[in-house]
């Protein structure tokens, strides 16, 4: 009996000397040439990253100058972070992920924090909700009227919410006047018109594409803020690397 005992505490002594298990990281740090999504998200080598700590416009957000003339801030908001990025290495620290499995990061080009740039340029706003480390920059923009802050807008998780600019702003003043495409018309969503295809996000983290008629489309609701987004053509939305959904 006694020899049993012993090698029964030799073995509870060996497992006790084990390491402990470690959780797995969120995720390793993403490094790349990186595919703009919209003022906030980016995309490295197929991994979908929402930029920590920021808020941007949404792509189709409008707002208002000081003379209250609307420009789309959503559209200038995307065009600076492309800017930021393109033909650049982007290196994303993560830090979190979000409510789909996609992750959240702090992203930098040549050392320089690019969530931090967006909002110090007013074409983002500090994102309190989830971070406090661009509050700073908010206001050093808000205080030299930059980007949103030169005029009227609303806050980007108010307008997916449906909160709209009262009075709505006039004329559309496009950012380039010299080459100013004409401003599209939208559907009954709110999306330019003709561009009916649904990219969503799934629970597991897919990014899948529904087509007018198909079986999911009617109860498919797209939410811009979490990088979900509208698609002319089934061939933008294979290139931007969405799969049709199945039905």
């Amino acid at each position: 009996m006694f020899p049993r005992l012993a090698s029964a505490a030799a073995a509870l002594l060996a497992l006790l000397a084990l390491p402990a298990q470690i959780t797995p990281a969120l995720a390793a740090d993403v490094t790349g040439r990186a595919s703009v999504i919209d003022g906030d998200t980016l995309d490295i080598h197929g991994t979908r990253i929402r930029m920590f700590g920021i808020d941007a416009p949404e792509s189709s957000q409008i707002c208002a100058d000081a003379q209250n003339r609307a420009w789309r801030c959503g559209r200038d908001a995307t065009q600076l972070l492309d800017r930021l990025t393109s033909g650049r290495t982007v290196a994303c620290e993560i830090v979190d992920r979000d409510r789909y499995g996609r992750v959240v990061g702090r992203c930098a080009v040549n050392g320089e924090d690019i969530n931090r740039r967006m909002v110090s340029e007013g074409l983002a706003v500090a994102y309190v909700n989830y971070g406090r480390d661009y509050v700073p920059a908010e206001a050093e923009a808000k205080a030299a009227k930059r980007g949103l802050w030169s005029g009227r807008f609303v806050m980007p998780w108010d307008h997916r919410k449906g909160v709209k600019l009262n009075p709505p702003p006039g004329a559309l003043v496009p950012a380039k006047p010299e080459r100013a495409p004409a401003t599209p018309a939208t559907g009954s969503g709110g999306h330019p018109k003709g561009c009916d295809i649904k990219g969503n996000i799934s629970k597991d983290g897919r990014r899948l594409y529904h087509v007018p008629g198909s079986r999911s489309y009617e109860r498919t609701r797209i939410d811009e803020g979490d990088g979900e987004r509208w698609f002319c053509s089934e061939a933008d939305a294979r290139a931007a690397g969405w799969q049709r959904a199945g039905g």
